[in-house]
């Protein structure tokens, strides 16, 4: 899987939590909390399983609560991806 990046990320989050509180560029997002975003840990469930849909890369329900901003999913991911998902 190649890299996701943070246009990548901020789609995604969009397509779970509807509208984000951010418009802009997506690298401007990306260390910013998620409940600032207005994204609940329900959206980021739903992010997480869109990933597994999407992508091929699982993320335990453990490891998506922990994560705080976009990088840090984003992060996550690309770890995952690389370790073979």
């Amino acid at each position: 899987m190649a890299q996701l990046t943070a246009q990548d990320v901020i789609s995604l989050l969009t397509r779970s939590a509807g509208d984000l509180e951010f418009s802009g560029d997506p690298a401007d997002a990306l260390d910013l909390p998620f409940d600032t975003l207005g994204c609940d840990s329900l959206a980021l469930l739903e992010t997480a399983a869109r990933i597994q849909d999407d992508y091929g890369v699982a993320l335990p329900e453990e490891v998506v609560g922990d994560l705080d901003t976009p990088r840090a999913l984003m992060a996550a991911v690309n770890e995952a991806a690389n370790q073979g998902g």
